[in-house]
């Protein structure tokens, strides 16, 4: 799920900058600090947008810079359990298809994109239902649910995808059943 969050920090202002506006000067440090951070509360950093607050800045004795608390907005992605999601097959392998949801990959293994078996062609680089002949590949959008979240500290984490429920799947196919229901 994307949000915007207010995050409070104390950005350190070195001192060869000290002559550009402070509020500039502040954003951009915690722009090339956070954005692309991963964290595990928070999730995945995509951009600082805007700061709010900044406060008069502290020297520290013995360091050569001023320390500002700030407060200010960032976009983030975390996933969420159970969250319904589009994105873009960006890479087939023999056990199922890694999904782009935006700012992170999820994986949807073969037991969990149809129903039908899957087995995976490599020369057409593409994951085959038997009974459906369905193909899923790479650019292929689909809409997948999020079933298992796993997050460990310092890395960007692991997300379980399943495409086996109605209204879920790649979106052709989710088409085709709509079609396929209203001609009933």
């Amino acid at each position: 799920m994307f949000e915007l969050i207010k995050i409070k920090d104390t950005v350190r202002v070195p001192p060869k900058r000290f002559n550009e506006p402070k509020e500039e000067v502040v954003l951009d440090i915690l722009k090339n600090s956070y954005e692309g951070l991963f964290d595990n509360d928070l999730g995945v950093i995509l951009a600082i947008i805007d700061v709010e607050k900044v406060e008069i800045g502290k020297v520290v004795m013995g360091e050569a810079a001023s320390f500002h608390n700030a407060v200010f907005t960032a976009l983030i992605y975390k996933p969420t359990l159970h969250e319904i999601t589009p994105g873009e097959v960006v890479e087939i392998v023999d056990f199922g298809a890694f999904v782009r949801l935006g700012a992170m990959d999820g994986l949807a293994h073969v037991s969990q994109i149809t129903d039908d078996y899957i087995s995976h062609d490599s020369k057409k680089n593409a994951l085959v239902g038997k009974e459906t002949n369905r193909k899923l590949r790479e650019g292929d959008r689909v809409r997948a649910r999020i079933v298992s979240i796993s997050m460990s500290k310092g890395e960007r984490g692991k997300i379980g995808l399943t495409m086996r429920q109605p209204g879920l799947g790649k979106l052709e196919w989710i088409e085709e059943e709509r079609e396929g229901k209203g001609e009933q």
